[in-house]
C-alpha cells in the first residue's frame, strides 16, 4: 500500500497570524508534531506533499510559503490551491492515483474549512484517511474556541465514511502509517 502525508496550509502567515488574525491555537505543538510526522514519513518512505493556499499572504512572499520551522525534505511535492478543497482545481487527485496511493495522513490548518474538507473529499475520492488529531489547528470563532473546535472535528470524522472510505483520527504518538481502516469496515 502506498501512503502519502498531506500537510495543508502549513504557511508562515496562516500559523503565525498577522496583523487582522491570531496565531493557530498550539502552535508550536502543531509544528512539532507536523516535524514528527514527516520524520515517521521518511522513515516508511511515504510521499509528502504540502499544499498551500493562494489566499494566504496574497499568495507570495514568506507568509505565504511553509512555515520556516517545518522540515521540508527534498522529495516533497507541492501545489497550489485556490479553494477550501486541496482536490478542487489542482492536480492531487491525478498525482495520487498515477503514484498508487491509497492511504493519506492529513494535518495542518485550519481545522474547520481547508482540514474538513480535505478529510472529507479524499474518502469520497477513495482513499483511507488517517487524520492526525493532534495536528491541525485552527483560531478562535465568534461562537466557538479553537480546542473546542478541533475537538469537536476529531470526534465527528473518527469513523466518518463514504461506502468503502474512512476516516480515523490517531495522534503523532501513534503508529500512523500502519492503518486500522479495516477495523471500521
Amino acid at each position: 500500500m502506498k501512503q502519502a502525508l498531506l500537510i495543508i496550509d502549513a504557511q508562515q502567515e496562516l500559523m503565525d497570524g498577522n496583523e487582522k488574525d491570531k496565531e493557530v491555537y498550539n502552535k508550536e505543538r502543531l509544528l512539532n508534531n507536523i516535524n514528527s510526522v514527516i520524520e515517521k514519513a521518511n522513515q516508511v518512505d511515504a510521499g509528502v506533499i504540502f499544499i498551500r493556499d493562494l489566499d494566504v499572504a496574497e499568495g507570495k512572499g514568506k507568509g505565504f510559503e511553509v512555515h520556516s520551522r517545518i522540515v521540508k525534505p527534498k522529495r516533497a511535492k507541492y501545489f497550489n490551491k485556490k479553494a477550501t478543497s486541496a482536490f478542487y482545481g489542482t492536480p492531487l487527485l491525478e498525482y495520487l492515483k498515477k503514484e498508487g496511493v491509497s492511504h493519506l495522513v492529513v494535518m495542518g490548518c485550519k481545522t474547520e474549512h481547508c482540514i474538513d474538507t480535505g478529510v472529507r473529499m479524499a474518502t469520497v475520492s477513495g482513499f483511507d484517511v488517517t487524520l492526525v488529531g493532534d495536528g491541525h489547528s485552527t483560531t478562535d470563532s465568534d461562537v466557538l474556541t479553537a480546542g473546542q473546535i478541533i475537538s469537536h472535528h476529531n470526534k465527528i470524522l473518527h469513523g466518518h465514511y463514504n461506502v468503502d472510505h474512512f476516516s480515523v483520527v490517531r495522534d503523532t504518538n501513534e503508529d500512523l502509517f500502519n492503518p486500522i481502516h479495516n477495523n471500521y469496515r
